[in-house]
């Protein structure tokens, strides 16, 4: 019965697009049934003898959902459905706007402790602070009682203008009179930091490519120059990408003349060119990229025109290869399919899309065979080799190769330093050590005096061993850099903010500093 209504979902799919061609992939487009071919009425009366005489009752939303799920599943690996709060989830992130307060929380010994504020956002206007504990939420007790994260998310999350009282605890004590707050439209930026990280040299990392980010990144190359920036870092690790006319407004910046920067072409889609507009922020300004292996889709886009038109130099991992772009298409309910409708190519043509068979889950990822230095001739005989007018050979096939290659940290990789990150031991630590009361230093003296010492990291070991985890003096020992650089870090973001995380992390960063020798910039 799943397969059928699939048939006919799909159908309505093929049928119903109101296409809008903005520059690739923006929402907006709606699905709207307009009829059934010869070839599908028998479906059809099926469905509605399955409807009108099965003896048992169907859940129509239940199957509907299984049943484009399923056909989804058989298409490729970047086209998905949406159920409503799944796709307004997805929208709020690329949108980068949320009605609610604007404060983040870490559950720590099942009590919810404020671990930041977003500036400006209601949460920080009403007087909340970093380290403040919640005990009720309105009239639910969320102390001490296991509460789950999408339970805290419906307390907290409502309409603008909405107001919400939280009872919490400060310095040890409870507070008699409960703080209220209104909730209101609250603004993440997609870009994770932007500040001088050496005299010269601008640094951006940019979280993802959300409705506001070519503004904002627009914003941010001004400011940066105006501080004197005349060489950028920009980072794209981690990157999964968003909207693909944004990686094309961003992709300008770097460009005093019209280029061509991406082109897509698909079954159904003829050749559509997408160029840059002219005259740039940042289009003569010595230009580092940092890629890794999560780098993708409209992150590449980015890198790719970069590299074919030898404005910067890639610097990093192997990128995802994620080379095919996704329409969102709209149901009357609020779903949404986000359907793969072309392949883009890099202005010389390349594809940097990894291969992926039938069984799309079984795909190849070159990234976890080759460590180091790759043999290129092995891992891009699938592709095909172009060159650059600067006569720099470039690749197709398995994501943005970069000009500069760092190699995988293996402590990274360790499979006990994974699990202190999926059980949040470093935070646990951190929140429980490092937050009693604020420094009395400065953001500045922290950045550059501040290292753990000896006895707090033999403390965290003990805290971890703790907990059950055996870790032996030489995996204690190898592991220490990593460690510390992520202790460090989130110390510094709760005392001071995102900002601070990134500088800290930045300061032994090997990807930042192959980055800052490709440009030439000493040591500071």
């Amino acid at each position: 019965m799943a397969a059928t209504y699939a048939a006919v979902l799909l159908l309505g799919i093929l049928l119903g697009q109101n296409y809008v061609d903005e520059q690739g992939s923006k929402p907006g487009n709606s699905l709207v049934p307009i009829g059934l071919s010869n070839n599908t009425w028998k479906i059809q009366q099926l469905l509605d003898l399955v409807t009108d005489s099965y003896v048992d009752s169907v859940n129509v939303d239940s199957i509907q959902n299984g049943a484009i799920n399923h056909i989804i599943s058989h298409l490729d690996p970047y086209s998905s459905y949406l159920v409503p709060n799944e796709s307004l989830r997805q929208t709020e992130i690329l949108e980068g706007t949320f009605e609610g307060i604007g404060m983040e929380y870490f559950n720590l010994n099942d009590t919810l402790m404020i671990v930041s504020l977003i500036s400006g956002g209601p949460a920080e206007k009403s007087g909340f602070r970093v380290g403040d504990k919640l005990l009720r939420i309105g009239n639910k007790t969320v102390a001490g009682v296991n509460i789950s994260r999408e339970s805290v998310e419906k307390l907290i999350r409502g309409r603008r203008g909405t107001s919400l009282s939280i009872h919490i605890k400060r310095d040890r004590e409870d507070l008699e009179t409960p703080i209220k707050v209104v909730r209101d439209q609250v603004t993440v930026s997609s870009l994770d930091v932007v500040y001088m990280i050496r005299p010269g040299v601008g640094y951006v990392k940019v979280r993802r490519f959300g409705m506001n980010t070519g503004d904002e990144f627009r914003q941010a190359v001004v400011e940066l120059k105006k501080q004197g920036a005349n060489k950028l870092v920009l980072d794209l690790r981690d990157n999964g990408g968003g909207y693909f006319h944004m990686a094309i407004k961003l992709a300008s910046e770097f460009f005093s003349d019209r280029r061509l920067v991406v082109y897509t072409e698909g079954a159904h889609e003829s050749r559509q060119e997408y160029f840059s507009d002219e005259g740039g922020n940042f289009s003569t300004g010595a230009l580092a990229i940092l890629i890794n292996e999560n780098t993708a889709s409209a992150s590449e886009i980015v890198a790719g025109a970069i590299q074919d038109w030898d404005r910067g130099t890639i610097i990093g991992r192997r990128s995802y290869g994620k080379g095919i772009v996704q329409e969102q298409y709209d149901f009357s309910d609020g779903s949404t399919v986000n359907l793969s409708i072309a392949r883009y190519f890099t202005p010389l043509g390349r594809s940097i899309q990894k291969k992926y068979t039938a069984n799309w889950s079984n795909m190849v990822d070159f990234n976890n065979m080759y460590e180091g230095l790759w043999a290129l001739d092995t891992l891009y005989a699938h592709g095909k080799t172009f060159k650059t007018r600067a006569g720099k050979p470039v690749y197709s096939g398995g994501g943005i190769m970069p000009d500069v290659i760092v190699p995988q940290d293996s402590n990274a990789l360790n499979l006990f330093y994974q699990d202190l990150i999926q059980y949040s031991f470093i935070e646990q630590f951190v929140y429980t050590r490092f937050t009693k009361k604020l420094p009395a230093y400065s953001i500045d003296n922290f950045l550059q005096g501040y290292h753990l010492t000896d006895n707090e990291y033999n403390r965290f070991i003990g805290f971890v061993r703790g907990e059950g985890f055996v870790i032996s003096d030489r995996k204690k020992n190898d592991l220490r850099k990593v460690i510390e650089s992520d202790i460090e870090a989130l110390v510094g973001r709760f005392y001071f903010g995102r900002e601070a995380y990134f500088k800290v992390k930045n300061r032994s960063d090997p990807f930042v500093r192959q980055a800052l020798e490709f440009l030439e910039v000493p040591p500071s």
